[in-house]
C-alpha cells in the first residue's frame, strides 16, 4: 500500500506493480481546514430513518448510506420496478402507450375502490390506455392500475412478478424480490435502499422519454383528481421525481431525485416513522450532498486502469479501462481515507475481445463502497501458442495446489 495525494492518484494507481493481480490498493489523503468539520462531513447529516442512501447519479458515488442493504417491504416503491417492466415492453416494441387494457373484476376488487388501498379508481370493465395506466401507477400509486398493466402484459400478477424478478436480475438488483406489481403486503416481497437507488438511476438513464411522468404534479381519472405524493417536488430543491410508499408495519418510504447546478443526486429513505420524517430526512440528505462534495476525475476515457491476469493469451494480462471517464465525488473539505481495488474472477481465459467486461473498479470510503464501476478490455488479446498455454496451465496448477495447502493448514 502506498501513500498518495490526489494529484498523483490516477498515475500511481495505473502504475501500481500489483495491477496484474486481483487487487490494486491506493490511499488518498485529503487536506482539511478543520478536524471537526471533516468528522461531520464523514458522518453526514443527522437523520432518523433507519435505512437510507444518497448517490451521485453521474459518477455512481455513494455519498451517504445507512443500512442500505437491509431488506424491507417496499409498499408502493414496487411501482418503480413495475414501470421498468412496462417501459421495457414499450421500448422493445411489444407494447404502445396507446394500447388499451380492460379493467378486470379482480383488478377492480383487489386494487380499486372496493380495496380501500390507493387507487386510480378505474371503472370495472372499462378500457384504459397504457399511457393513462402509467400515470395511475406513478402519480396516484394506483394498485388497480398496476394490476391492470400486469394482467394485460403477462396474464396475471404472478407471471408479471416473474418478469419483475427477471428484470431485477438483469439489472443486478441482488437484494430485492418482487411478488406483485403494486406493493401490496407479501412476506416474501423485499427491496433494499441500494437496489432502489440503482433502479432509479437506470430509469433516469434508459427511459428519458418516460421519466418526466414521475415529476407530474397531479393526475385526474374518473373525475377524481389526485396529487403526486412526493413531498420533495414542492421544496425548491430541483426535485423532479420519483415515488413514496407506506405500510403500517414498516413505515414511510421515499425515493427521490433532484438536480442542482447540473448535478443530479438520488436519495432513498426507508422505514421512517412519519411522512414528515421521511420528507425532512430526504431534504437534509439532498442539501448536504449538494453543498458538501465536488467531483474528481480518477481516470480519463480510454486510460488504462490496470491489468487482469490472462490465461493462455499472447500476453500475460489484459489491459483494463473504463467504459468512459471515471469520476468520484469527494468532500470539498474533509479528511478521508479512500482506497481502490480491481476485482475480477480469474485468471481470465484468452482470447479476449476489446470492450468485453472483465472486472470492476471498487473505491471505498473507509469500509463503505463509494464507487463500483465496470472495467472492460482496452484491446484484443488473441489466444497464445500451445507452449504458452501449457506454461500458464502449469503455473495455475502449482498456484492451485499451494492455495489448497494453505487452506488446509489454516483450517487445522
Amino acid at each position: 500500500m502506498r501513500m498518495f495525494m490526489w494529484p498523483s492518484f490516477r498515475q500511481k494507481l495505473r502504475e501500481a506493480p500489483g495491477a496484474r493481480l486481483a487487487l490494486i490498493l491506493a490511499l488518498l489523503c485529503l487536506t482539511i481546514a478543520s478536524p471537526n468539520r471533516a468528522r461531520a462531513q464523514a458522518e453526514g447529516p443527522a437523520i432518523a430513518s433507519p435505512s437510507a442512501i444518497l448517490v451521485d447519479y453521474e459518477s455512481g458515488t455513494v455519498l451517504f448510506e445507512r443500512n442500505a442493504d437491509a431488506p424491507m417491504a417496499p409498499a408502493s416503491l414496487n411501482n418503480l420496478m413495475t414501470m421498468e417492466v412496462v417501459f421495457h415492453e414499450i421500448v422493445e416494441g411489444r407494447l404502445t402507450p396507446d394500447h388499451e387494457f380492460k379493467v378486470s373484476e379482480y383488478a377492480w376488487r383487489r386494487g380499486g375502490a372496493p380495496s380501500g388501498n390507493t387507487a386510480m379508481f378505474a371503472a370495472l370493465n372499462s378500457n384504459v390506455k397504457v399511457s393513462d395506466l402509467m400515470r395511475g401507477v406513478i402519480v396516484q400509486s394506483g394498485n388497480d392500475a398496476a394490476i391492470v398493466l400486469a394482467e394485460g402484459i403477462a396474464g396475471n400478477e404472478l407471471a408479471f412478478a416473474n418478469k419483475m424478478n427477471d428484470e431485477a436480475k438483469r439489472l443486478g438488483l441482488t437484494g430485492s424480490t418482487f411478488r406483485n406489481p403494486g406493493g401490496l403486503p407479501d412476506p416474501d416481497q423485499k427491496v433494499t435502499a441500494r437496489d432502489m437507488a440503482n433502479l432509479t438511476s437506470h430509469l433516469i438513464r434508459d427511459y428519458p422519454q418516460f421519466y418526466p411522468i414521475f415529476g407530474e404534479a397531479e393526475f385526474t381519472w374518473n373525475k377524481i383528481r389526485q396529487s403526486n405524493r412526493n413531498p420533495l417536488l414542492g421544496m425548491s430543491l430541483g426535485a423532479d421525481g420519483l415515488k413514496t410508499g407506506f405500510l403500517k408495519d414498516v413505515g414511510y418510504h421515499l425515493v427521490g431525485s433532484a438536480v442542482s447546478n447540473g448535478q443530479r443526486l438520488i436519495v432513498v429513505v426507508m422505514g421512517s416513522k412519519s411522512d414528515k420524517e421521511r420528507a425532512e430526512d430526504a431534504r437534509k440528505l439532498l442539501e448536504w450532498g449538494f453543498r458538501s462534495f465536488e467531483q474528481k476525475l480518477l481516470f480519463d476515457a480510454g486510460q488504462i486502469v490496470g491489468e487482469a491476469t490472462l490465461y493462455g493469451g499472447t500476453r500475460g494480462g489484459a489491459p483494463l479501462t473504463g467504459k468512459g471517464p471515471i469520476h468520484l465525488l469527494v468532500p470539498r473539505s474533509g479528511n478521508e481515507r479512500i482506497s481502490a481495488k480491481i476485482q475480477y474472477e480469474g485468471p481470465i481465459r484468452a482470447p479476449v475481445t476489446k470492450g468485453a467486461e472483465l472486472a470492476h473498479l471498487r473505491v471505498f470510503r473507509g469500509e463503505q463502497v463509494a464507487l463500483d464501476v465496470p472495467l472492460v478490455a482496452a484491446e484484443d488479446v488473441p489466444q497464445g501458442p500451445l507452449w504458452r498455454r501449457a506454461m500458464d496451465g502449469a503455473y495455475e496448477l502449482v498456484v492451485g495446489l499451494a492455495r489448497q495447502g494453505y487452506a488446509k493448514l489454516k483450517g487445522s
